[in-house]
């Protein structure tokens, strides 16, 4: 009998479908994995913003976690929001307990809106209990500079950054270089722990971008569940972010979600 590639998120629900689990379960199901969730926090947000965060207690996201285990445990998996100490400590320790494997970590601190994702201490927590069990960690600039408390604005700047966080115990690092200004296109950069590898994008002028972080370590995790290597799955979730992007979907009236089925139409 086949085995059907299964892919797990661990985030925050957005209710407006752009990010958090909405957005990896669409990429799940895109690009070919059975798609499940952890949901760590409920929040009320739009286009224009983050409106409200209500955390789920952590006993009711290690019981999601535990049904996950005890009968769909999946080939890959994600980490988004966890939004606290206590859920990041918890979450880490079943992980490392059960020898969970694929473990996609995208440190995701602060909404595209500018809303705090993260409490304080919980970057901590990060640091310390998730990171040195993440195969693939996905921060973009900003979040890079957080975890290492150095600036980047160069590309010699992000290559010593992502040394820094493959001491911190990740294996593989993508630092996702939108924010990168001084690059005309975006120029994202693969460590392996021994090689730097640069993705080379194009830069789209559109405020059609909410999501594109958790999309992006989503599409890592489908093609992780599905067997692909690790530089073969971060370059298709370039692929795939970067055809989101290109055909936007003009919803709402601020930063509007990225176009989630682009990539499968375009490869059709």
């Amino acid at each position: 009998m086949l085995n059907t590639p299964k892919a797990l998120t661990i985030a925050g629900s957005d209710s407006g479908g752009g990010a958090g689990i909405q957005a990896d379960l669409k990429t799940f199901q895109e690009l070919g994995a059975y798609g499940m969730s952890v949901i760590t926090a409920i929040t009320a947000q739009n286009t224009l913003g983050v409106q409200g965060i209500h955390p789920v207690p952590v006993e009711m996201v290690m019981k999601q976690l535990k049904s996950i285990e005890d009968d769909l445990r999946p080939e890959a998996l994600k980490t988004g929001m966890l939004f606290s100490a206590e859920i990041i400590e918890a979450v880490a320790a079943h992980l490392r307990k059960h020898g969970w494997k694929n473990v996609v970590v995208d440190p995701v601190m602060i909404a595209k809106g500018g809303a705090d994702l993260l409490q304080e201490d919980a970057v901590e927590a990060l640091k310390k209990h998730l990171i040195p069990l993440a195969t693939i960690l996905t921060p973009n600039i900003p979040e890079a500079e957080r975890l290492t408390g150095k600036s980047i604005c160069s590309r010699k700047g992000r290559e010593d950054a992502a040394k820094l966080l493959h001491e911190l115990g990740a294996r593989m690092i993508v630092i996702k270089g939108g924010h990168l200004t001084l690059d005309k296109a975006p120029v994202d950069l693969f460590y392996d722990g021994e090689h730097m590898h640069e993705l080379q994008g194009r830069r789209v002028d559109t405020p059609q971008t909410h999501g594109t972080g958790c999309t992006f370590a989503a599409a890592i995790a489908a093609e992780l569940a599905l067997g692909k290597t690790p530089l073969h799955a971060v370059h298709t979730a370039k692929t795939f972010i970067q055809e989101a992007i290109s055909h936007p979907l003009h919803i709402g009236s601020g930063h509007g979600p990225t176009n989630h089925w682009a990539y499968r139409r375009n490869q059709a």
